[in-house]
């Protein structure tokens, strides 16, 4: 399993308890399919976006180290997309 870097933007409008939700239900998709998540709350907290994001100014940044093959990525990408809570997620390979 090769090791990434996943960094999503959550809604600013959620409140606490449905964030932690949505940050736990995306944490289970990589696990679930057989993915490994190297560290369990790595947020950046709330802060302005660089433009508007389908009508928000503001988002809740998360940081994710994660250990995955392809099929855990291509799954948290398909369920990502479709959650309205998710503004924007990415990506990359860690060569750490």
């Amino acid at each position: 399993m090769r090791k990434y870097e996943i960094m999503y933007i959550l809604r600013a409008d959620l409140d606490e308890a449905t964030r932690k939700e949505v940050m736990d239900k995306l944490a289970k998709i990589i696990t679930d399919n057989g993915g490994k998540v190297e560290n369990t709350d790595e947020s950046m907290g709330l802060r302005d976006l660089a433009y508007e994001i389908k009508d928000q100014t503001k988002g809740y940044y998360v940081v994710l180290k994660v250990s995955m093959d392809n099929i855990a990525i291509n799954e948290f990408n398909r369920k990502v997309r479709i959650n309205p809570s998710v503004l924007r997620h990415l990506i990359v390979v860690d060569h750490k």
